[in-house]
């Protein structure tokens, strides 16, 4: 039995709300020209083609996803790029000391999903063989402590849904039985 996939457009709905801007002053002026803001478009460009390349689920995705991060990377400024490459990293199967470390990285600039996801890590424990509460315990702290958590959204109920849907494992298809012959 085939498992559904989600909707596309829930999916889509989902990345742009992880889909965080942080925007420079003067890089914001449509059509304006300026070396910034185009570096801002492509940079907006490559987060959002590798967020949806990752969140397809497929394999054969990953190293396009992983091209357009490492790019990316030298224009994030919020820890998004480290944040996704740990994403992926644990989708293509835990490298949990490089996990770590990009998300150590994401979460110093104060990234959310950074923060719920090692707040997992350390309560569930996921990647980890124990877990560490007094660890997890000051992510969560943390968490409280970034403007969004202080302005409510996303709440941190809400990141770590998210999270936990982001690292889940892809729903594989299954090949539908052929009816045997008579």
């Amino acid at each position: 039995m085939a498992h559904p996939k989600p909707a596309p457009c829930l999916a889509l709905a989902a990345l742009m709300l992880l889909a965080g801007c942080a925007s420079s002053p003067g890089c914001d002026e449509p059509m304006s020209g300026d070396r910034c803001r185009e570096e801002r478009l492509l940079y907006q460009n490559d987060m959002l083609q590798a967020k949806l390349l990752i969140s397809s689920g497929d394999m054969e995705n990953y190293e396009l996803a992983a091209a357009l991060l490492d790019r990316a990377a030298s224009e994030d400024k919020t820890g998004e790029a480290d944040f996704y490459r740990a994403v992926l990293k644990i989708r293509q199967g835990p490298q949990v000391d490089e996990v770590m470390k990009l998300l150590e990285a994401s979460a110093d600039r104060g990234h959310p999903y950074a923060t719920a996801l090692l707040y997992k890590i350390y309560a569930e424990p996921y990647l980890l063989t124990e877990a560490d509460p007094v660890q997890a315990e000051d992510y969560r702290k943390a968490y409280a402590e970034l403007d969004v958590a202080k302005s409510g959204y996303p709440s941190f109920d809400k990141a770590l849904s998210l999270v936990n849907a982001l690292v889940a494992a892809p729903a594989l298809e299954e090949e539908p039985i052929p009816d045997e012959a008579p």
